[in-house]
């Protein structure tokens, strides 16, 4: 059985390479494709317990079983949060919800514009910038990378789950890949709601929830250096044990 394997963010480095065709025996699961490459790599192995996996752009249990052809993803801890263009891979519209995983600038003041309908009073953005320094040392800029397809997915699930949680109008969550320079806005949350409470609610919980769960990973460069940054999973993303 040949299935498609894909790294992100630091495991690309572990690795050697973004992607590769491996062959695993029938009835293979997730949990004997990580073994397979943990034999080969132990800087992999060492990961264990942090590391998600997806099968077909949707997390899952090491337990899960594959299929011939399936797309395999391992996936480091988030830490989101490499050209011009418009929507990387497409975006999710839905009633009340909108997600997108862009690689320009986000115009927020357009998002938000595109909310509101005349019911809200009140609009709470939250713009996560790239700042000029980590822990003393000089940030030059910041290289976002994600896994679009699913990061899109797991968008509009937070979205979904937001209004569902809070007396809220709309939702709009946007997160832009790419080579990002100090000062540039690399995500945005938006929500807009009759009232201002659930409005701050909704968009703290918004971008923390974003931060532990959407693939969107993070390398900082620094005047004498550069490093992958390392985050954690929300509680309920499967990892490898």
């Amino acid at each position: 059985m040949q299935v498609r394997v894909l790294f992100f963010g630091m495991l690309k480095d572990v690795v050697g390479r973004v992607e590769e065709e491996a062959r695993m025996g029938e009835g293979a699961d997730l949990a004997a494709v990580f073994a397979a490459y943990a034999a080969r790599y132990p800087a992999l192995a060492a990961l264990r317990g942090r590391i998600a996996m997806a099968r077909n752009q949707e997390f899952a249990e090491p337990s899960t079983r594959l299929e011939e052809g399936d797309e395999v993803a391992f996936l480091p801890p988030v830490s989101g949060g490499s050209g011009e263009g418009g929507v990387e891979s497409g975006e999710i519209r839905e009633e009340g919800v909108y997600c997108a995983i862009v690689r320009h600038a986000i115009d927020v003041k357009r998002l938000a514009d595109s909310l509101l309908n005349g019911g809200e009073g009140a609009v709470v953005t939250f713009e996560g910038t790239v700042r000029n320094h980590t822990q003393g040392r000089s940030t030059r800029c910041l290289d976002y990378e994600g896994y679009p397809a699913l990061a899109l997915k797991t968008m509009a699930a937070i979205g979904r789950e937001l209004a569902a949680r809070h007396a809220i109008g709309r939702v709009a969550m946007v997160h832009r890949l790419g080579r990002i320079l100090i000062g540039e806005t690399s995500v945005a949350v938006i929500v807009t709601a009759p009232h201002r409470k659930p409005a701050f609610e909704a968009a703290l919980e918004g971008i923390d929830r974003l931060k532990k769960r959407v693939p969107i990973w993070k390398k900082e460069h620094f005047a004498d250096g550069e490093v992958w940054v390392e985050g954690e999973w929300d509680g309920d993303v499967p990892v490898v044990e």
